[in-house]
């Protein structure tokens, strides 16, 4: 992230919530950055599962964006307005370039969350090189008045039912160690827990510690062992054996 966008979620932040609140925001990220940094990354290997066709509640509906000007004013208006709308609208301008999808949950036709997808490559360095049939599960979001509902799992599931109609070949989504609601929340879908890891930025290059290796659950049928992590400088390091 540039320092432009950083200052301009910091100008927001502050003109919506007040100089108090930012604050206390402040000190909580310095707090969350000095000891819990890691992020929980989760994979789902597609061809382990047997899938069926998502089955939704009726009163819930999942649509799938893949450009700017298939989303409705309305829809488009609560998802930009909800941090900075120009940043905002600037990201979704870039990711459907990207050729991203936007996946939207909506109850009774209402917006009540929203997440994205990106085949191949990520937005930002990862903690390792996708395939070209890989998935990036990323920035997902559900709007307050519908949390613990169940609105996150549900639409996570959906479109990894979806992709796995597709023929992709993995998935992969992360989240950080201090969301345990969103942890909760992941815990709930196929996907399954690859370990923890941190990330940090030098100049033009992105150094990746993996500070866990955690057995999984289920064992995979695809062959991740080979799999290559970017880390400082270039070089490569073997993402951890998930056969084990």
């Amino acid at each position: 992230m540039s320092i432009s966008h950083s200052i301009s979620r910091f100008a927001a932040y502050v003109k919506r919530n007040g100089l108090r609140a930012t604050i206390r925001r402040i000190g909580l990220a310095a707090r969350r950055a000095l000891f819990s940094s890691r992020m929980v990354l989760f994979y789902c290997d597609f061809s382990a599962h047997s899938w069926l066709a998502a089955d939704l509640p009726s009163f819930l509906k999942v649509e799938r964006h893949k450009n700017k000007t298939d989303l409705s004013p309305q829809d488009l208006q609560q998802i930009t307005s909800f941090w900075n709308p120009e940043l905002a609208r600037r990201n979704i301008k870039e990711r459907f370039e990207q050729r991203a999808s936007l996946w939207l949950i909506k109850s009774e036709g209402r917006l009540a969350g929203y997440g994205w997808t990106l085949q191949g490559h990520t937005v930002e360095p990862h903690y390792f090189r996708l395939g070209p049939g890989d998935v990036h599960l990323f920035d997902f979001h559900v709007f307050p008045q519908y949390r613990g509902q169940g609105m996150n799992p549900l639409l996570v599931s959906y479109i990894l039912s979806s992709l796995a109609a597709e023929g992709q070949g993995r998935a992969f989504i992360e989240a950080a160690e201090w969301n345990q609601a969103q942890l909760a929340s992941l815990r709930r879908t196929p996907f399954r827990r690859l370990g923890l890891a941190r990330k940090f930025a030098l100049f033009r290059y992105t150094m990746v510690w993996w500070d866990e290796n955690k057995t999984v659950e289920q064992e995979p049928k695809a062959d991740l062992k080979n799999a290559s992590v970017a880390t400082a400088g270039g070089k490569e390091a073997k993402i951890p054996d998930l056969r084990a």
